[in-house]
């Protein structure tokens, strides 16, 4: 029986992609098949992914960090791709594309209309909504670049909370998270080409494990704060200091001066939030910046914020972050290497004389 070909992989290669992750998606899909039995002392196995970095003229790209990168060639003189990789692109997602990526878009397209599997990581995935593959599908991106990619491509169902996304018909489009979850992205490509048994393998010759919680334990405050309303700005300004309030939004309504469906319909078309939804935000915010840097008792970490409920302030942070408090505390702390020195020894450390 003949021997099965490894996947032609191409990562898309740009002068705005992510050096990390881009060296990472080709450095995990090259060790299928070797890494796991090299240290065991087994012969190498055939490979079962040929990653290769392929960018539109295929000359030597400098990256935005500076760093020099030689790609293995054109994305246009090599066989058709199986499998297609856009990794994290260092961009603003208020912005269109660079013009350079319009024919790369181009090449995307016609690549998954032979069939090939297109994935993204993180703001990679502007590329593919840019190519109108994801029109009408869900995706994913970074959480804080969610609502603005929405905005940006209507026909586009964002998820934020989501790490990984297959869509489309037989799941040829995934979408991944944020820029670490290139990881995810891999654990979920060998499992489903080389089965679940090689994906565990890479995870623990790697030491990564997937985000089994989604994004939304990281995600931080995405409220809308830019806008011309005056009258809206100033409620934000006084709800910065008065959300611990026992009834904020009435507050804020007393304020205004409107009447309260006025000021509801006003405050939700400058934020995208509803007021009390801008309340909740602004809360769960403040309690997971006591968690990380307080030893308060979560009981008082929901009085401080606001909620003489604790039980509802742990539903509500639940629902909001995607894990307990307590959770979200574990998850957080610093190692304690990180914290062992203090950062006046380490200033002083940096004022010494050096000896030779």
């Amino acid at each position: 029986m003949a021997e099965a070909r490894p996947l032609r992989t191409v990562v898309v290669g740009a002068p705005e992609v992510g050096a990390a992750g881009t060296m990472a998606l080709l450095d995990v899909l090259s060790s299928v098949g070797r890494s796991w039995e090299v240290l065991h002392g087994r012969p190498p196995q055939p490979p079962v992914f040929a990653p290769r970095l392929l960018t539109l003229d295929g000359q030597a790209l400098t990256l935005r960090n500076g760093l020099a990168l030689t790609p293995h060639g054109r994305l246009d003189g090599t066989p058709a791709p199986d499998l297609v990789i856009v990794p994290e692109l260092l961009v603003s997602p208020l912005a269109p594309l660079p013009a350079h990526y319009a024919p790369v878009a181009d090449w995307l397209r016609g690549a998954h209309a032979s069939g090939a599997l297109v994935t993204s990581v993180c703001s990679g995935v502007l590329l593919l909504a840019e190519a109108g593959l994801l029109d009408g599908e869900e995706a994913t991106s970074h959480w804080a670049f969610c609502d603005v990619i929405a905005r940006r491509f209507p026909k586009v169902r964002l998820r934020k909370e989501r790490i990984l996304v297959p869509t489309g018909p037989g799941h040829r489009i995934v979408t991944a998270g944020g820029a670490s979850s290139w990881y995810d992205l891999l654990l979920y490509l060998i499992a489903r080409f080389a089965g679940s048994d090689r994906a565990r393998q890479a995870a623990k010759v790697f030491l990564i494990e997937a985000h089994a919680e989604g994004q939304l334990p990281f995600a931080g405050l995405t409220a809308r704060r830019q806008h011309e309303d005056r009258l809206v700005a100033e409620a934000q300004l006084w709800l910065a200091d008065g959300y611990v309030t026992a009834n904020p939004v009435r507050e804020m309504v007393a304020r205004s001066g409107l009447t309260e469906r006025g000021f509801h319909a006003r405050f939700k078309r400058a934020t995208g939030l509803a007021p009390m939804d801008y309340v909740q935000v602004l809360r769960i915010e403040e309690a997971k910046h006591l968690l990380e840097t307080t030893d308060l008792p979560v009981d008082e970490v929901a009085e401080a914020v606001g909620y003489q409920e604790p039980a509802s302030f742990r539903r509500l942070f639940r629902r909001a972050v995607g894990v307990t408090a307590s959770a979200y505390r574990r998850r957080n702390l610093l190692p304690a290497v990180v914290s062992a020195e203090p950062a006046a020894d380490l200033e002083a450390k940096s004022r010494a004389p050096r000896t030779r």
